[in-house]
């Protein structure tokens, strides 16, 4: 914990990160350093991660979503993300595949096929 005010901090592009509301810090992330030396190294841990633009679209889709728990047509669904259909067909995809490879690492069984 740094508690003395000599933090550093950055902002760096991070397609897992969206916010709760406000779409403008969509695929950014806060880090906090307690060095210059440390700061490098976590620019460099994020500029070593692909940026994936389906991460990015699924997370803003599930905002949405999120949002409508009565459920949400597509023409709405696509002017409250912003994303064209075929983004949105692709972030679906994105989370789909997500929850197919989650259940393949921590499923409960390998007879529970999805």
């Amino acid at each position: 914990m740094i508690d003395d005010g000599s933090e550093l901090y950055d902002v760096v592009r991070d397609s897992s990160v969206v916010h709760a509301h406000d779409p403008k810090l969509d695929g950014g992330r806060m880090i906090v350093a307690c060095s210059s030396e440390h700061l490098r190294d976590l620019r460099e841990q994020y500029r070593q991660r692909p940026f994936i633009d389906a991460e990015l679209w699924a997370g803003k889709i599930y905002r949405a979503v999120d949002a409508h728990p009565k459920g949400i047509s597509a023409e709405q669904l696509a002017e409250e993300t912003g994303l064209t259909p075929a983004q949105i067909e692709l972030g679906v995809l994105w989370q789909n595949l997500g929850a197919l490879r989650w259940h393949q690492q921590f499923g409960q069984g390998d007879d529970e096929a999805p």
